[in-house]
């Protein structure tokens, strides 16, 4: 069952050449909005904090400050009106899932950038 279930994600699922990313990086989204009959180009900026699931299901969740209040958005990799990622810093942490990050404000809030 499970070798099915890989065989028709592997056919049907379109494939989109995104960079490699992981927790702790800084990256850009950029995806397309629908109002009414318009569409229009949104980014959405700020620290992985995780990626979660293969294939079909895999996921990543972005985080942001907007103001003094933080913002997360779930993105599926697979999602059609996903145009572009952008990598705009390489962070260097420790774990695959950095929930700690949320309690950390101010400076204890920086994560150290990867020198490549």
């Amino acid at each position: 069952m499970e070798s099915l279930i890989k065989f028709v994600e592997n056919e049907f699922v379109p494939k989109k050449d995104f960079p490699e990313f992981s927790a702790g990086d800084t990256i850009t989204v950029y995806y397309e909005i629908k109002e009414g009959e318009k569409t229009r180009t949104q980014f959405f900026k700020g620290i992985v904090i995780q990626r979660r699931g293969t294939g079909m299901t895999e996921t990543f969740t972005i985080r942001k400050m907007s103001g003094t209040v933080g913002v997360e958005r779930i993105f599926p990799i697979n999602m059609p009106a996903l145009q572009k990622i952008e990598v705009n810093k390489r962070g260097k942490v420790r774990r695959a899932r950095i929930f700690y990050f949320r309690g950390l404000t101010g400076k204890k809030a920086r994560i150290k950038e990867v020198r490549s």
